[in-house]
């Protein structure tokens, strides 16, 4: 069990935890969460040391290990740390940069240490990459390699600090196949990740970092479906919405496609559907802007993992025009190929009062 109380950590322009107080039991799978600069990776960087806390203490199995007394190397043994950057040694081939760890800090013998990491690229899908070296290799073979050496260790803990980040997305999938599994063995393990469907289908806790420390702890169906923190519920929306403004005729729709496929990515939304999201908002706002002097559109787009559908609602400015009832024009004709739903209101009151729903058709 890890135990930490009243942690933090300055730095000369900043102080990414406060004060952190948390107990992680054995075989949690925790997943770390929260917007940029709360200290999630200054968090896993404290815990097993390569980062000193300005003040606090961290208890590892009963045993202080911020005591200046506490000898470091040791306790490290325990702690298996994967990094977004791999950090794999580039003269050494792949079951060298498994197998030197544990011979010269556990004293194995080469044969057994040989064994051992024969096994774990077995384990991580590689094992023909044995002789190669890692320039030869792709992101996610060097990441699921970086995987097998901390696991080389036998640690108790793994310490995952955004382990798919640096990936470009066709490799996300095959690291992230490699943790689920690992997720399943019992080992205390703690990840770091942009990812939220990852995180939500491995983990049995959350951490919702914000305000210096762990804003909201809970289990992934509360932090995801029922967080009870103000920052939180922000946070967890405007991952499942995107939001587009236009207010020109000259509208950048190369930036605003890109914006939409990084959202459909962060969500996990299917290649298909994402393009149906992309085309809907296109084809709607090019009809919009056809009848516009003077646009004003807001365009949101909410997805339910729940349901796995997404929906636009499209609010806009001026006189009363449901693009509903404009059967002949070819961009209505694509929109009820890729919809489920469209639906037209008006709110008179309303500083946008056209009010345009469009679900998207499952792909």
């Amino acid at each position: 069990m890890i135990k930490i109380e009243h942690l933090k950590k300055e730095y000369d322009n900043v102080t990414p935890l406060k004060d952190v107080s948390v107990e992680i039991h054995d075989g949690d799978v925790i997943s770390v969460i929260g917007p940029s600069g709360t200290g999630k990776s200054t968090l896993l960087r404290c815990i097993n040391q390569m980062e000193m806390p300005t003040s606090g203490r961290i208890w590892l199995d009963g045993e202080e290990i911020t005591d200046r007394k506490c000898d470091i190397n040791r306790v490290r043994r325990k702690m298996g740390m994967v990094f977004q950057s791999f950090n794999l040694f580039g003269h050494w081939t792949v079951i060298e940069n498994i197998m030197r760890p544990p011979m010269d800090l556990l004293g194995k013998d080469a044969q057994e240490a040989y064994d051992d990491g024969m096994r774990l690229l077995h384990t991580v899908g590689l094992a023909e990459k044995e002789l190669s070296f890692p320039d030869e290799l792709s992101g996610g073979q060097k990441q699921r390699i970086a995987i097998a050496r901390a696991l080389a260790m036998d640690p108790e803990v793994i310490l995952l600090d955004e382990p798919t980040s640096a990936l470009d997305p066709t490799m996300v999938g095959e690291v992230q196949a490699v943790i689920r599994d690992l997720a399943t063995t019992g080992k205390t393990m703690m990840i770091v990740t942009h990812e939220m469907n990852f995180a939500r289908a491995i983990s049995n806790r959350i951490f919702f970092m914000d305000e210096g420390g762990i804003y909201e702890d809970g289990t992934p169906e509360q932090i995801f479906e029922h967080p009870q923190r103000e920052k939180t519920r922000r946070f967890i929306r405007k991952l499942k919405t995107i939001e587009l403004n236009v207010e020109s005729r000259e509208f950048d729709f190369p930036g605003a496609a890109q914006q939409i496929g990084t959202y459909c990515a962060r969500n996990q939304i299917a290649f298909r559907t994402a393009g149906y999201i992309s085309l809907a908002f296109e084809e709607t706002v090019q009809m919009l802007l056809s009848g516009m002097e003077h646009p004003r559109i807001r365009a949101v787009c909410e997805y339910s993992e729940v349901t796995e559908t997404a929906e636009w609602t499209i609010r806009y400015a001026g006189k009363r025009l449901d693009l509903t009832e404009e059967t002949g024009d070819l961009g209505m004709t694509v929109l009820k190929g890729i919809t489920s739903s469209m639906t037209y209101t008006r709110e008179e009151d309303s500083e946008l009062p056209n009010c345009l729903r469009l679900v998207i058709r499952k792909a």
